[in-house]
């Protein structure tokens, strides 16, 4: 197996592709990377950092009231076949009454309309929902310091990036004791970049963050997704509810379903995308950040970000396909979330992340004016800061015994 990781390792550095066959496997690397095989022959490269415990010893849990941070999260969701959406929510408070200290904007909970009212005196038939679904549960929110050895922070980067984009974040949350883990998507960074157009679909690469996930998460898990990044974080807080404590979305658009656009220049041939290879990066660099000086440049390089192959990048963008990622799928979530904008980002219209804030079910919505698509390169000490105070945060229960009036 040694050598199968030796393998997957020359690919990322020579660009052959391994025959590596075998289980689930990783090899830690001097400089504290890990190259971990999610399937045979399919090499992520994964910065871990476990924080040195006896110099961040173990905190004693203080004497709290019973059920402190308890919010209970009751909603009714109601699809009609026109697509439109009746949000409920039924009688709890502790979903629209939450306190952050970073002075964040929390949006009313919607009531959308199904439809226009009649005019007075008209008839309408009552129009059958396609789908119902109820949304009762109690989530336990709680605040989670680098002192807490069940807590696991995940940073997922989005499309040419690289977890090289997280180097301020990385190294800001291990110096406060947390454990983080961040993975080169497949094609990215170091990880191996199979032949195939298949192995970049939404489906294939959500497997991957599954199978990291399942090898390092703990009880407390937190996810920070940037970009197409986002879609992870929600897919993996779909899929396990009790082991995601808290989401974080830099930058990560409506919660629209993914789908291909059939005119994107990404679907020209890969040996054309590789002769406009200078022209695309500038435009990423002219829509990634606010400015475009010297600064900036040096921050894409080191953040290598955009440095995939032209079939790579092909290939991701074609992937994009996830139909059940629709409004429905994110407003069933009752995970506390935090939303990133930034102000200048000429990827994501700020109004995708307002519709995002209006659908989830717990949301914080914050918009840096400094910062554009890569506002954790720009503006990295706002971020962190921000970052680590819901990270912090837990709801507050003023009559102290966990019902929130």
């Amino acid at each position: 197996m040694l050598t199968t990781i030796t393998d997957g390792f020359l690919c990322c550095l020579l660009g052959k592709t391994p025959n590596a066959v075998g289980p689930l496997d990783s090899v830690e690397s001097s400089d504290g990377f890990t190259f971990l095989e999610v399937k045979p022959g399919r090499i992520l490269r994964i910065r871990h950092n476990v924080p040195n415990r006896p110099e961040f010893p173990a905190e004693p849990e203080e004497p709290s009231p019973r059920r402190r941070g308890a919010v209970r999260c009751k909603r009714r969701i109601t699809l009609y076949r026109n697509g439109q959406l009746l949000i409920e929510n039924l009688g709890d408070a502790e979903c629209r009454n939450l306190d952050l200290d970073a002075e964040l904007e929390i949006p009313d909970p919607p009531g959308i309309p199904p439809g226009i009212p009649p005019k007075d005196g008209a008839k309408r038939r009552k129009r059958k929902p396609k789908k119902v679904v109820t949304v009762d549960c109690e989530k336990l929110i709680t605040s989670c310091k680098g002192t807490h050895g069940d807590v696991v922070l995940f940073f997922i980067h989005g499309v040419g990036g690289s977890l090289d984009i997280w180097k301020e974040q990385l190294e800001f949350f291990a110096k406060l004791g947390y454990e983080v883990v961040a993975p080169d998507l497949a094609g990215h960074g170091c990880s191996s970049a199979p032949p195939v157009a298949a192995a970049y679909t939404f489906y294939a690469l959500a497997e991957d963050m599954r199978a990291v996930f399942k090898r390092y998460a703990k009880k407390r898990n937190i996810l920070v997704g940037h970009s197409y990044g986002v879609s992870f974080c929600t897919f993996l807080a779909h899929e396990y509810p009790e082991l995601v404590h808290k989401v974080i979305m830099i930058n990560g658009g409506g919660p629209t379903a993914l789908e291909p656009s059939l005119c994107s220049i990404f679907n020209l041939p890969p040996c054309v995308l590789h002769c406009l290879s200078p022209c695309l990066a500038w435009s990423f660099l002219k829509a990634g950040f606010a400015r475009q000086g010297a600064k900036e440049k040096q921050l894409l390089k080191e953040g290598n970000a955009f440095n995939v192959s032209s079939f790579v990048l092909r290939a991701m963008m074609s992937g994009q396909y996830w139909p059940e990622g629709d409004e429905l799928y994110h407003a069933e979530l009752a995970v506390p979330v935090l939303l990133v904008h930034g102000m200048h980002d000429k990827f994501v219209p700020v109004e995708e992340d307002q519709r995002m804030a209006e659908i989830l079910l717990i949301a914080f919505l914050k918009v840096i004016d400094e910062g554009s698509h890569m506002v954790m390169l720009e503006c990295p000490d706002t971020v962190n800061t921000l970052l680590h105070e819901f990270v912090l945060w837990e709801p507050e229960t003023p009559d102290g015994d966990g019902d929130t009036k």
